[in-house]
């Protein structure tokens, strides 16, 4: 593990999930991050400590399903008011009322809602990556199915809602899998626009198919590699993508916020090569609307999915300011 690291505590503490794993570092007001898939808190390695030499208390967790944290065996337990109730027990469970939660990717989405659903814990809240967009429109799977069709193609979220479909191609080789699926989505790596998008697949064929299979992207080291490996070849992949297999169940659950704007002090940064960014260039357009607590908005030139990861530095820039500019 890298040096990064060394100094930060794992534990467990409980929650609605049966435990939850933080990995913590410094001391101040609690900072709460939340990865994405597949991943897990190590994609925060690189925050933890310059989260902490600026004077906050950076915890990073494993959402449900991931890592050390429990795994529940039914799908529906992988809905978002689950996922919020986790975080603001952890809250508890270190011992503070409430936080600024950051989120990459799924994780942005989780912050999202933790934020709308308990105000009273969540008082700031960053997005990295994908951007806020109000609950609305027809049911997801309903739009993920159109997707794609004129081309006779299947969208990765329609593809990764069947129980055990996606694990029968991912876990005989998780190492290859998720090494593909990293620089599919990295600047460095990704495929090139005229190539086939590695966001949708051929009928009866395999995601894995369209993943670039070169040199891994700069920012993932084979070590960093073999820690997401060894934590998803132990666990499987079921809890991971059972966040995909809840989407429908979300959109029921939170209809009470049809539309609702995200009122906290709130930050937003992207990939300018990332899809999430690209595909939702609206929603950003939104944010006046649907975030009017927004206090920074950056997109990276040259950046692609995994922020934190491919841009340390700039995106712990953009934290730290904006963390200081918070209301106290």
């Amino acid at each position: 593990m890298s040096q990064q690291t060394t100094h930060a505590t794992h534990r467990l503490v409980p929650s609605p999930a049966g435990r939850t794993r933080v990995v913590e570092q410094g001391t101040g007001p609690l900072v709460l991050l939340v990865h994405g898939f597949p991943e897990s808190w190590y994609s925060w390695r690189h925050q933890l400590p310059a989260l902490a030499a600026a004077g906050y208390r950076a915890a990073a967790i494993d959402v449900r399903g991931y890592g050390r944290s429990s795994r529940p065996e039914d799908p529906t337990a992988y809905r978002m008011p689950e996922l919020v109730a986790d975080n603001a027990a952890v809250v508890h469970a270190l011992g503070e009322r409430s936080a600024v939660i950051v989120g990459h990717d799924w994780g942005s989405v989780i912050a999202a809602d933790s934020a709308l659903l308990r105000p009273d814990v969540f008082r700031a809240v960053g997005m990295l990556s994908v951007p806020y967009a109000p609950r609305g429109g027809p049911r997801p799977s309903t739009v993920f199915t159109r997707l794609g069709a004129d081309r006779d193609e299947e969208f990765y979220v329609s593809y990764f809602q069947e129980p055990g479909r996606a694990e029968a191609e991912i876990e005989p080789d998780v190492r290859g899998w998720l090494a593909g699926f990293y620089a599919a989505f990295s600047a460095d790596t990704m495929p090139a626009p005229d190539a086939p998008a590695p966001h949708f697949l051929g009928r009866g064929a395999r995601l894995r198919d369209r993943f670039p299979t070169g040199p891994l992207p700069g920012w993932l080291g084979e070590q960093d590699l073999d820690v997401y490996a060894g934590e998803f070849e132990r666990t499987g992949l079921s809890g991971a993508l059972g966040r995909y297999r809840n989407m429908d169940r979300d959109w029921e659950d939170l209809a009470h916020l049809d539309g609702a704007p995200l009122t906290q002090p709130s930050l937003f940064a992207g990939g300018a090569l990332d899809a999430s960014t690209t595909w939702m260039a609206d929603a950003i357009k939104a944010y006046p609307t649907t975030l009017p607590g927004l206090l920074s908005s950056r997109i990276l030139d040259g950046c692609g999915h995994w922020i934190q990861q491919e841009r340390p530095d700039e995106v712990n820039r953009l934290l730290i300011d904006w963390l200081a500019a918070l209301p106290a």
